[in-house]
């Protein structure tokens, strides 16, 4: 067990309410709407310092001025988090601060219904899916991307205004280069990684011989590459508004048995490729930061036939689960069942 209970107060449709932890496996039972989601965002919170579904303000139950969320380790530390409608402060290890400090995050593997058609996702969507788990990763690469996100956005805004000067880009255009390319070398070793076992952990879900693999594709190269095409660019990016090259461009895609998963791989191939790049997530999370990952399943076993279901109980026996779903008919674990509002 890590997490021993969740208490929330004004977090979503929940004016209060506390979750008591199984040391194993917690279900939370309920039917659709009743807040069983809001939840597991709330415990996201807390073991990340930021919700992976929304900002703070629309997060605050209706009519309420602010909310709190409160983490019970096993061992008895505490992390609380309290937005008071303008700020948000977290208390850990009896010291406040603006920020939840590295040493009090604990990794996470999240799992949504969406994440079942990832291949077939947006180039945003996907992107967006692995800049989440490479953060957890590397702190770095959690900075690089903040940063380069906050020079793009000044940049953008510069770009709006018809009376830009190719001058006053300058600063945020060296900022976009260092941390792009940041990005990009990150994002080649973590593809690279997770491509070293992809196909070994697929056949042992799937059961075949087929090949499965991760394609990073960019086209920054290198810090000056980026600059001079920053430059090349103002012109068309002036008329634009907007920034139109950069790492926020890249894109990965599914290959299977050497084309694209998206059109060629059936509904059960492609769930077996998530449900195998979950659990190389969590591999990955042991080795580089030396903890098993609580495993948080937000109604994902509506979506995966008995097979598959067995398949990621099995996985992920040695973690600490906490999952959603309308019921439970596989009797997966000992239950909390959450009444509608």
């Amino acid at each position: 067990m890590i997490i021993r209970r969740v208490k929330l107060a004004n977090f979503r449709s929940h004016e209060g309410y506390v979750l008591e932890c199984f040391p194993q496996t917690t279900t939370i039972l309920g039917k659709n709407g009743c807040g069983k989601t809001s939840i597991l965002e709330a415990i996201y919170e807390a073991l990340q310092g930021k919700s992976f579904r929304a900002v703070d303000r629309e997060i605050v139950r209706r009519g309420a001025e602010f909310y709190r969320v409160e983490l019970e380790y096993e061992d008895g530390r505490r992390v609380v988090v309290v937005y008071d409608g303008v700020k948000k402060e977290f208390l850990a290890e009896d010291k406040k601060s603006r920020r939840l400090p590295k040493k009090s995050k604990y990794p996470i593997v999240l799992f949504e219904p969406d994440d079942l058609h990832l291949v077939g996702a947006s180039p945003t969507t996907r992107r967006n899916y692995f800049d989440r788990v490479f953060g957890q990763l590397s702190d770095q690469y959690g900075v690089s991307l903040s940063r380069y996100n906050k020079a793009l956005r000044q940049r953008n805004e510069l770009l709006k205004n018809e009376n830009v000067m190719r001058e006053s880009l300058f600063s945020w255009d060296i900022l976009l280069a260092k941390h792009g390319v940041e990005l990009m070398e990150g994002r080649r070793e973590f593809v690279e990684n997770i491509n070293s076992s992809f196909t070994r952990v697929y056949r042992s879900i799937a059961e075949n011989n087929d090949e499965v693999k991760i394609e990073y594709k960019t086209h920054v190269l290198s810090e000056s590459e980026f600059l001079a095409r920053l430059n090349s660019d103002f012109e068309r990016d002036s008329l634009l508004g907007h920034t139109s090259f950069g790492v926020h461009h890249d894109s990965y895609n599914f290959i299977f048995n050497g084309v694209l998963a998206d059109g060629s791989a059936s509904r059960g191939e492609v769930r077996s490729s998530v449900l195998a790049l979950k659990f190389i997530e969590a591999e990955m999370i042991m080795a580089t930061l030396g903890r098993r990952p609580v495993v948080l399943l937000d109604d994902v076993f509506s979506e995966l036939d008995e097979m598959r279901q067995k398949c990621l109980v099995r996985n992920f026996k040695d973690n600490q689960i906490i999952l959603t779903s309308v019921e439970d008919k596989n009797n997966l674990a000992s239950c909390v069942v959450l009444e509608e509002k």
